[in-house]
């Protein structure tokens, strides 16, 4: 694995949300490794440094898409690189979500965190239900896509409304908690906020998903990617290695450390 990040050219920018945009990267020589559902890349903005990305989307032609919400001085200088601007990228670095023998696939996300579930709401499986919330309606992502993709069944909640806003209010526990599933048959996939994955793997075990059949994805601060630094330490654990996707049975006593 290189410590050098390989260039790629910025070929479209969409906008998302008024924080979150949509890069699509191209190679400008060589490119990395082919990269699965959940794992991230390092992305580098010259002159200002390098967070940790998850892929939002796999087209499978050498390109890395990226749904990148500005929240610091990076993240905002990736967010706001317009077409042609170069960046760096290294990786596939990190866990993806386990998704052999799925029968029925769940899926569980709050604000940014539908963006690494995206690549798999395609995957096929006998039935896929999306459960998505966000702050309010103009924070969701992907809305259009997500009703244009008719094997999905897509439940999407927000915390505030507005006048045109016609779906439900609520957290994502809300919905969670009736919407119709055989948990013997569920794989369920969460990220978001930590709390509400605690709160949302609860609801499924309650439910009887077997934990074992819940998966989360953890996000802790990043910096090498290939666990030397020990920034991503969670308990026992170095999350760039080992996760970001962890089995809950895994997860739930570091979720419950306090301040861990």
């Amino acid at each position: 694995m290189t410590w050098l990040p390989t260039p790629y050219r910025v070929v479209t920018r969409t906008v998302e949300t008024h924080d979150s945009a949509t890069l699509v990267l191209r190679p400008v020589a060589e490119s990395l490794p082919t990269f699965r559902p959940g794992q991230f890349a390092m992305l580098y903005a010259h002159g200002v440094g390098e967070v940790p990305i998850s892929v939002s989307g796999i087209p499978g032609d050498g390109t890395l898409v990226h749904t990148i919400r500005a929240v610091g001085a990076v993240s905002r200088a990736l967010h706001d690189a317009a077409q042609g601007t170069v960046l760096g990228a290294r990786g596939p670095f990190g866990t993806a979500w386990r998704l052999d023998d799925v029968e029925d696939l769940l899926v569980v996300a709050g604000g940014i965190g539908l963006a690494p579930l995206r690549p798999v709401l395609t995957h096929p499986a006998r039935r896929t239900v999306l459960v998505a919330g966000a702050r309010t309606p103009q924070d969701l992502l992907y809305e259009k896509e997500i009703v244009s993709l008719s094997d999905v069944e897509a439940v999407l909640t927000v915390d505030r409304g507005d006048h045109d806003w016609h779906g439900r209010i609520g957290f994502v526990t809300e919905p969670l908690a009736s919407v119709p599933l055989d948990p013997a048959c569920t794989t369920a996939l969460l990220c978001g906020p930590e709390p509400m994955m605690r709160f949302c793997a609860r609801t499924l075990l309650g439910r009887g998903v077997p934990a074992g059949r819940i998966q989360v994805s953890l996000e802790r601060n990043m910096q090498c990617g290939v666990g030397l630094c020990g920034h991503c330490q969670l308990g026992p654990m170095l999350l760039c290695r080992e996760g970001p996707v962890v089995p809950y049975p895994v997860a739930e006593p570091l979720l419950l450390a306090k301040e861990l």
